[in-house]
């Protein structure tokens, strides 16, 4: 999906654990989220290299209120925190708190948290705006040698943020899901192989495309990957695509302009009255 530097590895591993068992704490004693707040801000600086007097600000004003925290990098507002206390459990309107900043600014990147949980979402600029959410894990429980949890932890770094880690997560979660997969599974070119394979091993046996689009839409994928609205998403991000490569295949295939076709020794042809293409004769 994405190469982690080292560096990322390296400084996780280095901070990570201390950071775990005093979010643990504040758990416990239940503390303010002005405290909790001052954790976070010291998990992005120490865990995730962000520079914590520079590009993290509890200043940014939207419409005459304060968001929690925003990462600011080249003065640009990456992502915009919304931070509850440690005690606290995240809930739908927290989030809503957070979309609504986020949508004021037009900033594309959420994430709620409570030092412990961590929610990552993106932004849905639609009728009605919404967030969808990418990632979540728990900080408490991150091991920075496991592959999984390296992704996680590099998508909210420095280095993650700069190198659009968390739209590239966001790609490739968008394709490798039970619904992406399903769709394709039931586009044309895959049916035709498996009825190519049918005829192949029982060369006896007739079967049609179509009897085995049916077959895989009513007998053999789950309902709840081929119906509903993440079916009916995944199904139009998949017929866009595809109507993409079958243009750019057309387009590959389209025969050159009149008088522009050249013969193999390079002569440039040309159209006769009749309307075929021949050298261009001798003057």
């Amino acid at each position: 999906m994405f190469n982690i530097p080292k560096k990322v590895i390296d400084r996780a591993t280095a901070s990570l654990k201390n950071y775990q068992k005093i979010a643990e704490s504040h758990r416990a004693r239940d503390v303010s989220e002005a405290d909790t707040v001052t954790l976070i801000k010291d998990i992005l600086a120490d865990v995730c290299g962000f520079d914590k007097y520079t590009e993290l600000t509890s200043e940014q004003q939207i419409r005459g209120t304060f968001c929690d925290l925003a990462i600011r990098i080249d003065g640009k507002i990456r992502v915009l925190l919304e931070a509850k206390a440690a005690g606290v459990d995240l809930n739908e309107s927290h989030l809503r708190q957070a979309i609504n900043y986020a949508a004021n600014q037009g900033i594309e990147w959420v994430m709620l948290t409570n030092s412990i949980r961590w929610r990552l979402f993106r932004m849905k600029f639609a009728q009605p705006i919404d967030a969808e959410e990418i990632c979540s894990f728990d900080l408490t429980t991150l091991n920075p040698r496991a592959e999984d949890d390296q992704r996680k932890l590099f998508m909210i770094s420095r280095e993650g943020v700069l190198a659009d880690a968390m739209n590239l997560f966001h790609q490739h979660a968008a394709i490798m899901n039970p619904y992406t997969v399903t769709q394709v599974l039931m586009q044309d070119p895959v049916v035709a192989v498996l009825r190519r394979e049918l005829r192949r091993i029982f060369p006896d046996i007739k079967v049609t495309a179509e009897e085995l689009g049916i077959m895989l839409k009513s007998s053999i994928l789950k309902r709840e990957v081929t119906e509903g609205e993440k079916a009916a998403d995944a199904a139009s991000r998949v017929k866009k695509q595809a109507n993409k490569l079958a243009k750019k295949a057309a387009k590959d295939k389209a025969p050159d302009a009149p008088g522009e076709v050249t013969t193999e020794t390079g002569e440039q042809m040309g159209t006769d009255e009749a309307g075929t293409s021949d050298p261009d004769p001798a003057p």
